[in-house]
């Protein structure tokens, strides 16, 4: 019979272990390929365990001495059950393994719950439901008013267990109808910050418990809002993750939360988070700085890009951590810093699951993307999952784990699963590959967490300035960075700022390209674009500049024609008076310069931004790229032209887009990357530089003739270049005219659509016939053709249906058109959310709302 190796990663742990693990590892080293029965198989694997626990015990005597109460028995206990163990030599039965496993499983329990981290104080639990399944792991709120409300389950508890007094539980708030979620000990334990949601028709609002009396005192108020994940800062200030500035998924429709802060009595309220999705499960690291959790995405696909940021609590320098790049896990969740290292312990997720999936503990240091910065995971083999597949391959990983709780470097708290059921229980986990369960009760335990004082890290100064309304940004070397040594230094002459509007409103209906568009908004990306505008590169590469604060930008590096060389695939912000920075473009966080090393543009005065054709504003094709095709080039790419049958630029209005705009995507005359992969692209892989279009405007047809009749001037060239580089967008307004209709966009009902694909014998209803129709001039529609010489009646009727949508479209313009305006239920969410800004800025929630008992 032969020992297998034990369960913890030997390349992780040897540093950290004790000198006589190497000894013990040799001793538990299998000889490849050997085969045994079940029996040997099982004890095998009580050997494995056995030898885990007594790394555990050994670890725990020599951390803790005398508090470690009986720590020497259970070292004694676990010597002799190995003992026991090497001396079978014959298959046990099956009462006999029986017998054994549940020796050591009580020997396990006993030994480790006797852990001071977890016996010296009570432990702090909520009990609820596991959140119903929905779109995404944000998606936990079920707000009121929202398309998932109908989702809440109430039921919920906040509890403590005392393992030193026989483990009695006690209920310290109980919500029948409601929930108690996102719990957070202040730092000196006589104070608890929780979320409540009372009953199904409440909304989450932060209330503070005290220990002392179990008061509760509501620090956050307002109808449709969402208050959760609240962390206390050292200033005495409070963070949190809110719906206060309403914004919904991109490739969706579920609303999501941003970063704010207010003070103790819930005055001052301060959004510290402008990302155009989610920013949630913050917590405090060591050195002052906030963790946190961001969703994301600039051109780029929705299932991969959710990874952990960390930002100063005034909501200075948002930088990446872990996992912006990588495809798999979807999501990186839940992240705390870990006592005495710079490990992290987080859940590794999915992007269409609840927030749950593998616990990892991981080294930024050594990577900030995939699987090179894992150093262990449970399950442990959930590591081999890190980079493989797509968004959602942690949805195979069982058991299933969530809110991480490191106690130390060896020992951490968390969520799991009990049994294959959704019910989760409170366990206790260490690197030794132990896990044992410390308390379960129905419908399930969540959060668990100690309820003792804890270190308070020294408070960060601020670094904003309210005065101010801009910010500074610079660039050390932007040929420094992923890809660009691949680019001739001089190359790069400008640096455009692109803001990112939020997506405010959403409809049923929906376009489907890369992901769910709902409305419409592009071929195959989810963003709209607002060009604030372009500054200045020096020749060592560096780029100092001023930007309007609060704003969540990107940038891109243009060549001297104005053409995009590389481009940000997400996004960043100053807040007032901050002035931050990064070394090149696509930084290395961990990355310098070389020491010494002045760059040109700090020694000047931050450049000004630079308009694009005007004041700032929402990208819309139809306004921006169209005039030049209407000027220069429909004479001959036009419907009954010759070069239209190859190319159409006219800019009629379709179901869904304009004519031109569906032929130039169709034929791929542009090269976008879409709503694309994680992994950083090449520069000048996707934009004009690699696009037939482009070079077509600026090299000429090929023919001399029509090269030498239509010439294009710079500025015509540039908006065409500038909207492909920008990944074509189209639409500059998520809000719609036509909210109940194909698309969100179309003008044409549903019935009515129907009716006209019967007639033509076309399923209108589909996207690869959305060229099919003309609203400008209805009687070019490419679905008449046949009908016109077939069937007189039927084209009469469909063409009266094509022409009644385009008065309609004359009468209340969609967004693509001038003349848009809010309406229906786009204007009632503008309304509440201006409604809400104002009530914020004038309200004191708490002096209002007084305290409540327990």
């Amino acid at each position: 019979m032969m020992l297998r190796p034990p369960p913890f990663p030997v390349r992780w742990f040897l540093p950290l272990a004790m000198p006589v693990l190497g000894a013990l590892l040799l001793l538990l080293s299998p000889l490849n390929g050997y085969a045994q029965p079940n029996a040997d198989q099982a004890i095998d694997s009580l050997q494995r365990e056995c030898t885990a626990l007594g790394l555990a015990i050994d670890d725990l005597v020599d951390t803790f001495g005398s508090r470690y109460s009986g720590g020497r028995n259970y070292a004694a206990r676990c010597e002799s059950f190995q003992g026991e163990l090497m001396r079978i030599t014959d298959p046990p039965s099956a009462e006999a393994l029986e017998r054994l496993q549940v020796v050591l499983a009580q020997l396990r329990r006993d030994a480790l719950l006797a852990n001071p981290l977890v016996r010296e104080q009570p432990i702090l639990f909520v009990t609820r439901h596991q959140y119903a399944k929905d779109h995404h792991n944000s998606a936990t709120m079920f707000q009121t008013g929202e398309i998932n409300e109908s989702s809440f389950r109430g039921g919920g508890t906040l509890k403590t267990i005392d393992l030193a007094h026989n483990e009695q539980v006690t209920t310290l708030i109980d919500l029948p109808e409601g929930i108690v979620r996102d719990p957070e000990v202040h730092f000196d334990a006589k104070t608890i910050l929780v979320s409540l949601r009372q009953n199904p028709d409440d909304d989450y609002h932060l209330f503070e418990l005290s220990l002392d009396d179990l008061e509760k005192r509501q620090l956050t108020a307002g109808a449709g809002v969402s208050d959760i994940d609240p962390v206390y800062l050292p200033d005495g200030r409070i963070l949190f993750s809110s719906t206060r500035e309403p914004k919904y998924c991109q490739c969706n429709r579920h609303i999501m939360c941003n970063l704010f802060t207010i003070d103790a009595e819930g005055r001052n309220l301060d959004q510290i988070g402008h990302s155009t999705l989610h920013e949630g499960h913050a917590s405090l690291l060591s050195d002052g700085r906030v963790l946190y959790d961001r969703w994301e995405y600039v051109d780029r696909n929705f299932g991969d890009a959710q990874g952990l940021w960390v930002v100063n609590p005034d909501g200075t320098n948002h930088a990446v951590v872990y996992g912006n790049n990588t495809a798999s896990p979807g999501g990186v969740l839940e992240g705390r810093g870990v006592p005495g290292t710079d490990y992290l312990l987080t859940t590794f997720s999915s992007c269409h699951d609840r927030p749950w999936g593998a616990l990892a503990l991981i080294d930024p240091s050594r990577s900030m993307d995939g699987k090179q910065a894992v150093l262990q995971t449970w399950p442990a083999s959930a590591i081999d999952l890190v980079d493989v597949g797509n968004y959602d391959t942690f949805k195979k990983v069982h058991p299933k784990y969530e809110d991480p709780y490191p106690l130390s470097a060896h020992h951490f708290l968390c969520s799991r699963m009990v049994g294959d059921t959704e019910e989760m229980g409170i366990y206790l986990l260490d690197v030794f590959g132990n896990e044992v369960l410390i308390h379960q009760e129905g419908p399930g335990c969540f959060d668990p967490m100690p309820l003792a004082p804890r270190a308070m890290p020294a408070a960060l100064p601020s670094r904003i300035d309210v005065t101010q309304q801009n910010g500074t940004f610079y660039v050390g070397d932007v040929y420094v960075g992923s890809g660009m040594e691949q680019i001739q230094r001089g190359t790069v002459k400008w640096l455009r700022v692109i803001e990112v509007p939020e997506k405010r409103y959403w409809t049923h209906e929906s376009w489907n390209g890369s992901g769910t568009q709902a409305p419409a908004m592009a071929f195959d990306d989810f963003n709209n674009k607002r060009i604030l505008g372009t500054v200045p590169v020096e020749s060592d590469g560096s780029a100092y500049f001023s930007i309007p604060a609060d704003r969540f930008v990107y940038f891109q590096l243009l060549d001297a024609d104005g053409m995009m060389v590389q481009s940000m695939r997400s996004g960043t912000m100053v807040r007032p008076g901050e002035t931050t920075g990064c070394v090149g473009c696509h930084d290395n966080r961990h990355q310098t310069l070389a020491p010494g090393s002045e760059r040109i543009a700090m020694q000047r005065l931050p450049s000004e931004l630079i308009p694009w054709y005007g004041p700032p504003r929402n990208f819309s094709y139809t306004q921006e790229v169209q005039p030049v095709f209407d000027k220069n080039c429909i004479s001959c790419h036009d419907y009954d032209q010759i070069a239209g049958d190859p190319l159409n630029l006219a800019g009629d209005r379709g179901l869904v887009f304009n004519t031109s705009y569906l032929e130039l995507r169709n034929k791929n005359m542009v090269r976008t990357v879409g709503a694309g992969p994680a992994t950083i692209q090449s520069p000048k892989s996707w934009g004009a530089h690699a696009s037939r279009l482009a070079e077509v405007l600026r090299q000429g047809h090929g023919t001399p003739e029509i090269d030498s009749t239509y010439q294009l001037d710079p500025e015509a060239i540039d908006r065409v270049i500038t909207w492909i580089d920008i990944n074509a967008p189209y639409y500059p307004q998520y809000a719609s005219a036509y909210p109940k209709n194909r698309y969100g966009r179309s003008p044409l009902t549903r019935d009515e659509l129907s009716r006209l694909s019967e007639l033509t014998q076309m399923d209108l209803s589909k996207q690869e016939n959305a060229s099919q129709i003309s609203f400008t001039r209805p009687q070019k529609s490419p679905c008449l053709a046949v009908l016109r010489q077939r069937d007189a009646a039927g084209y009469h009727e469909a063409i009266e249906l094509i022409q009644e949508a385009a008065r309609r479209l004359t009468e209340r313009p969609r967004a693509d058109m001038p003349g848009f305006r809010l309406g229906g239920i786009d204007a009632e969410r503008e309304r509440k959310y201006q409604a809400s800004r104002l009530r914020d800025s004038t309200s004191h929630v708490s002096s209002a709302l007084g305290t409540q008992g327990p």
